[in-house]
């Protein structure tokens, strides 16, 4: 779409092709923005103002995007010279941001994109719009002028990344430039209207030591976990929605030697690996006839024959958790993922019903020997009714006893309360078992003192 088309969809997103905006049944919202009319009025100037060479430029990313700013910045202010009425300085500057916005940017939730408090953007109507702030939900004053204004702004994420929206197909996962995951789910799915998720990525992702900082861990669980990786473990992050697993399997990856050839595979690319030697696979929807869908089954299949070091799965959701487990049992040590679960025996459970679901009709045991000889280790993740999240269980997958897999804690967090902020404390601690897994990182040339394991408190 030109410059200039998104400049005038910004403008009427109702004239924008497409069963998502045309078929959408619009409830206008009573605006008490007395100068909805005066930048519907710039809109149509800018559209008719900008110069061919300028758009041309714009479009052909041979200036500085800031330049269309400055140049809204321009035909706004005549405009609003003419006025009868004078617009107040202050004014002036909330419409030039909020033309400069809807035309560039993402509408109303730009500012909350940019603002880098904000760690998750939640629009669940035209007029109710929630934020995550240091883990806690906020409603915030952010508000579409109806329906088709919140369907025009998924309809400009989902475009670029050739994923499409409609009554036809009303759910889609997609991300932003910036890597920030969005999920949106519109009518007649959607009850109150089409609903978006965003989930932000930092500018400069975390580090171990940011997490440290935050209490997420602590030094000597950052070092195990180092090890852990170098050492060549199959791990697993477990934990709840919006417990941080993402987070903390791309600080997993950050371990990974630089010299090995890794292969990453998602439904929508959020993962930030820092190494060269990195192959980034994504699936693919099915098109507007229902054909060419590629899963996640298709590409760890695939990513086997592209010769990996490790093979890192954004998330394990259905029967690709029998492939992954495959590939770690078939020469491919060191791999990572991720999956819901809110305890690691919880983490087995939804592991077999995976692997169910990959239609393969295995006797249950057959399945839990399958898991107990890939998975080492699992890293379990929870926030906490504070908002703060924390790595609550570090626990070894020991194999099989009768029909049971056998788990061991090695390193737990004791939560002993509240302080006079209502925050939660606790304290880390080793439980003092030496994990059965430290012959295999031996092997790798890895190696860890005993002390690491001795039983004692640490804050």
């Amino acid at each position: 779409m030109s410059l200039l088309k998104r400049l005038e969809a910004a403008q009427n997103p109702r004239q924008q092709t497409g069963k998502g905006v045309e078929n959408l049944k619009t409830a206008p919202i009573v605006t008490t923005d007395p100068y909805q009319d005066l930048k519907i009025k710039i809109h149509k100037i800018i559209i008719e103002e900008m110069s061919q060479e300028e758009s041309r430029a714009l479009i052909n990313k041979e200036v500085d995007i800031n330049i269309l700013g400055e140049v809204v910045a321009r035909i706004a202010n005549i405009a609003m010279d003419e006025e009868s009425v004078p617009v107040p300085r202050n004014e002036r500057a909330r419409i030039i941001a909020e033309i400069t916005d809807e035309a560039l940017g993402y509408g109303p939730i730009d500012p909350l994109l940019k603002d880098d408090s904000v760690s998750e953007v939640m629009v669940n109507s035209a007029r109710q719009v929630y934020v995550e702030r240091k883990g806690k939900l906020v409603l915030t004053d952010v508000r579409f002028r109806d329906e088709a204004h919140v369907m025009h702004v998924i309809e400009k994420i989902v475009a670029p990344l050739g994923r499409r929206i409609d009554e036809s197909s009303p759910m889609v996962d997609a991300r932003l430039p910036d890597g920030s995951r969005v999920n949106a789910i519109i009518p007649p799915l959607a009850l109150k209207g089409p609903c978006l998720t965003i989930r932000k990525f930092a500018k400069n992702p975390l580090t171990v030591d940011n997490l440290i900082s935050f209490g997420t861990l602590t030094q000597e669980m950052a070092e195990f976990l180092r090890a852990c990786v170098e050492g060549k473990l199959n791990i697993v992050v477990s934990g709840g929605t919006g417990s941080g697993k993402t987070t903390t399997l791309n600080i997993l990856s950050a371990f990974i030697p630089r010299d090995e050839r890794v292969v990453t595979i998602e439904d929508a690319a959020e993962l930030q690996l820092r190494q060269e030697h990195v192959v980034t696979l994504e699936t693919r929807p099915a098109n507007i006839e229902g054909k060419g869908a590629i899963a996640m089954r298709d590409l760890v299949r695939n990513s086997l024959r592209m010769r990996p070091d490790r093979i890192v799965v954004g998330e394990v959701r259905s029967g690709e958790a029998l492939d992954m487990l495959q590939a770690m049992n078939t020469g491919h040590d060191g791999s990572l993922t991720t999956g819901h679960a809110n305890s690691p025996r919880d983490m087995l459970s939804r592991l077999e019903t995976m692997v169910l679901m990959a239609g393969m009709d295995l006797p249950v045991r057959a399945i839990r020997e399958q898991i107990a000889s890939a998975v080492d280790l699992i890293v379990q993740q929870s926030r906490l009714q504070d908002g703060s999240r924390r790595l609550t269980h570090l626990t070894e997958v020991q194999g099989m006893e009768g029909d049971v897999i056998t788990l061991q804690d090695i390193f737990v967090f004791e939560q002993t309360g509240r302080d006079s902020s209502g925050k939660i404390t606790g304290y880390f601690k080793p439980t003092g078992i030496r994990p059965k897994f430290l012959e295999k990182m031996i092997a790798n040339g890895i190696e860890l003192p005993n002390e690491t394991f001795w039983p004692k408190q640490v804050q």
